[in-house]
């Protein structure tokens, strides 16, 4: 994180500087608070800088123009049609290009809503897909309250905590867990949804929620915040492996994106116990709402369908192919090092019976595809259902 997050330890809470702070500090620091001139010039200017450099590069790289609509909507998989004829670190590179906006919104809006005299977790609606315009519409209306609600804590107002530091660390995990399976549970198995409430809202609720409660409410460092939320995201990665809800793999290629996030939000939740009198029972009420953020992304999710037509000439007479195709003998064991790491790998097929009605058994180092024959037009055409299926790993 940018040394504007770390507090000076010479300011005393309640101080105000009288200079007016620079814009690298109110966008990428946490004391300042945020003006509702600040907020709505920033948003405005920003939002049309933003726009600009997207449009310009998937135009430049897929030939597609990025209309405001598109630039606004939220799911994932209308964004992914956009890059689909570009080149594939186009996507990652945009990613990385949206961290540091997703950082200053996230942060400006918490930092507004204590200006506004408003509970700092109001910022978190930003993450609700189409429910984040209206907030930051709002934030940007709402007058600054007489009353200072934005006061970061120095290291000497500090006092000793109440709560020993490994329960400390354990209460802060535990909460972002809990947070991270609710989500993982409305999200996937509630609403059958893999999108961005997933992949950007959760890790960055989780590391909030994490960030929050080891903070709260005897600030600590900045480094332990740091340290607590990344045990926080390789216990959640070795949670979802060990109950196999994912693999190696997913869990692998998911890192460097749930990574910074949950930085990010760790960051953000410090901020929030360091600088305001929010209490434990205010941050639980804004955890009971998470079911909105996937609930808005379902609704608005239309269903994909997807058509796969693959099509392989072989020099060889249809009846030979043919029974290649119903059954085959062992396959010589595999060299690519995934299938060693415990990847499924095809070892051979039989089938029981002959015609509509017979059952073939695809055998994988896991188990079997369990596949009743459904068309037997010997030798042209073969089509089967598939009943039963092995682990992926």
């Amino acid at each position: 994180m940018p040394n504007a997050l770390l507090p000076p330890s010479g300011d005393s809470p309640g101080h105000r500087p009288d200079e007016t702070p620079s814009l690298l500090r109110i966008w990428f620091g946490v004391r300042d608070e945020v003006t509702q001139k600040a907020y709505a010039q920033t948003g405005v200017g920003l939002m049309l800088f933003k726009y600009a450099v997207e449009a310009t590069e998937i135009f430049h790289h897929t030939g597609h123009r990025l209309m405001p609509w598109d630039f606004l909507n939220p799911l994932l998989s209308e964004r992914a049609k956009l890059l689909q004829s570009g080149p594939e670190w186009l996507g990652w590179a945009l990613f990385a290009w949206n961290l540091p906006f997703v950082w200053i919104a996230f942060s400006m809006s918490v930092r507004r809503a204590a200006d506004a005299g408003q509970s700092p977790w109001i910022g978190m609606l930003v993450l609700i897909p189409l429910l984040n315009l209206l907030v930051m519409v709002g934030l940007a209306l709402a007058p600054s309250s007489l009353a200072q609600h934005w006061t970061p804590t120095s290291d000497s107002s500090r006092h000793p905590p109440s709560v020993r530091y490994d329960q400390r660390i354990l209460l802060a995990i535990g909460v972002g867990l809990l947070v991270g399976a609710a989500m993982l549970g409305i999200s996937v198995y509630g609403f059958g949804l893999y999108g961005a409430t997933l992949f950007f809202g959760t890790p960055l609720l989780m590391g909030a929620s994490a960030g929050f409660f080891y903070n709260c409410p005897h600030p600590q460092s900045w480094r332990g915040t740091m340290v607590v939320v990344s045990l926080l995201m390789m216990v959640a990665g070795g949670v979802l492996l060990l109950f196999a809800l994912e693999g190696v793999i997913c869990l692998v290629m998911a890192a460097p994106l749930v990574f910074p996030l949950g930085m990010i939000g760790g960051a953000l939740g410090k901020a929030i116990a360091d600088s305001t009198e929010t209490s434990i029972r205010q941050t639980i009420v804004v955890l009971l709402a998470l079911p909105l953020l996937a609930g808005a992304e379902a609704l608005y999710h239309p269903a994909p369908e997807y058509v796969v037509v693959s099509t392989v000439e072989i020099d060889a007479p249809p009846e030979t192919v043919w029974r290649h195709v119903v059954e085959f003998p062992d396959l010589p064991e595999p060299d690519e090092w995934y299938f060693k790491a415990g990847v499924s790998c095809p070892l051979r097929a039989r089938i029981e019976g002959r015609g509509v009605g017979a059952v073939r058994y695809c055998e994988f180092t896991t188990g079997a595809f369990v596949e009743p024959i459904t068309v037997w037009d010997e030798p042209r055409r073969l089509a089967f259902d598939v009943t039963e299926q092995p682990d992926p790993m």
